[in-house]
């Protein structure tokens, strides 16, 4: 229990950290710096989706032979469509971004901020909740090291993460404790996305491929919906390709090396 507590615990840390840089930076990330972690961020998530949860996933369904790949395209599909019901439902906006999306509201830009990145947190969590979940079942196909590897590969892009969304709302005029606990606000979503999956993947037996891709879809959806084109918006692709490389590779080495 100890072990699934700091698995879930880690990615969580990260976004912490992130957020206490409020308290010692005076001005908002440079504009490339926030770029080439946005990048890193989808290379890391993209590399996750890959390794740590479609390929497990159609590793659980061997048995299905040439159909094995059913649960992981049906997870994926659903994952997207999950998360594409959220983006439309919820309203939130973006840090670059001057237009809010989903439904018209009268929320405050401060509020939108964080729902924007509490949308792309959700995915994360359950991603974890999911490894996590399996590991304490007992399959073969996840070990504790595979578990871990994508805990701290979320944690090290949430560090980033933590900091894009304190900074913005620090120079939207809100003071530094509060810029901080509302960065702290947005990561809280993580581990409660991973109890609720690990409540559901043990009450439901046999959907671990399903909830392995489910991730992965939604993680997906994250990037290309909202990553890739933030980073790269104004047709300023390097920083956004340069940090993409080095979050995917650094992923594709944790879960290699730690599984």
């Amino acid at each position: 229990m100890r072990t699934v507590f700091w698995g879930l615990f880690i990615p969580f840390l990260g976004t912490t950290l992130g957020a206490s840089c409020v308290f010692f930076m005076r001005r908002e990330l440079n504009e490339t710096v926030q770029r080439v972690l946005m990048g890193f961020a989808a290379g890391v998530m993209t590399a996750a989706s890959v390794w740590s949860l479609l390929i497990p996933s159609m590793d659980m369904s061997e048995k299905m032979q040439r159909f094995a790949f059913f649960p992981a395209l049906t997870g994926f599909a659903c994952g997207v469509f999950f998360l594409f019901i959220l983006d439309k439902t919820i309203p939130h906006i973006h840090a670059a971004a001057r237009n809010p999306e989903g439904p018209n509201t009268k929320l405050s830009r401060t509020t939108m901020l964080i729902f924007a990145v509490t949308l792309h947190n959700i995915p994360e969590g359950m991603a974890v909740g999911v490894l996590f979940s399996g590991m304490v079942s007992g399959n073969a196909q996840i070990s504790a090291a595979a578990a871990f590897a994508l805990s701290i590969g979320i944690a090290v892009q949430n560090f980033p993460e933590g900091a894009i969304i304190s900074m913005p709302l620090r120079t939207e005029g809100n003071g530094r404790l509060k810029s901080f606990w509302y960065g702290v606000l947005s990561g809280i979503v993580e581990p409660a996305a991973a109890v609720l999956t690990i409540l559901l993947t043990t009450v439901i037996a046999g959907v671990l491929p399903y909830f392995l891709s489910f991730a992965a879809g939604a993680m997906i959806y994250v990037v290309v919906e909202e990553l890739i084109p933030e980073a790269a918006r104004d047709e300023k692709t390097d920083a956004c390709t340069i940090g993409f490389a080095a979050g995917f590779a650094l992923m594709m080495v944790l879960d290699t090396v730690l599984a």
